[in-house]
């Protein structure tokens, strides 16, 4: 199973549409699971550190004990399209679930960055969370159309 765990949700509806394609199309192959955390009011906490904190109080009660965590951070370690179909095929022949972790636009307490097996990043660029949440199931459905020799990835 691979599961995306995501702080706030998506609001334009062309973005929902291309996620559910992907969903959809992942289908086949793994089943997903998408988990939003509403994103916590920055004018309740006097600095980004409590806020940050909060959110990953409600994270890692999700996280379960044997899951593979992926954190997308613009720190991360970048990977080739081939790189990361292998990682995901790994950790799938282990029987191990995939999880991965989209922090909001405050990013991600160092809790949960420690917590990750593998902290990874898209570019050091900076896309729109909802944006981002669409690639991230781009390129899980390209590394599984690698994985299965689908004509997808060229």
């Amino acid at each position: 199973m691979i599961r995306i765990i995501s702080v706030g949700t998506i609001k334009e509806k062309y973005f929902l549409q291309a996620c559910e394609e992907y969903k959809k199309r992942l289908s086949r192959w793994v089943k997903v699971e998408e988990i939003e955390i509403k994103e916590e009011d920055e004018n309740k906490y006097s600095n980004i550190e409590t806020l940050l904190e909060k959110e990953a109080d409600k994270i890692l009660k999700l996280i379960k004990k044997d899951e593979f965590i992926i954190v997308c951070d613009v720190n991360g370690i970048e990977f080739s399209s081939e790189e990361f179909s292998e990682i995901l095929r790994k950790n799938m022949n282990s029987s191990k679930d995939i999880t991965f972790i989209i922090g909001s636009s405050n990013g991600l307490s160092n809790e949960v960055k420690r917590r990750a097996d593998l902290l990874l990043s898209f570019s050091k660029l900076t896309f729109p969370h909802q944006l981002f949440r669409v690639l991230l199931y781009e390129q899980i459905y390209r590394g599984l159309s690698i994985i299965y020799g689908r004509k997808y990835h060229k």
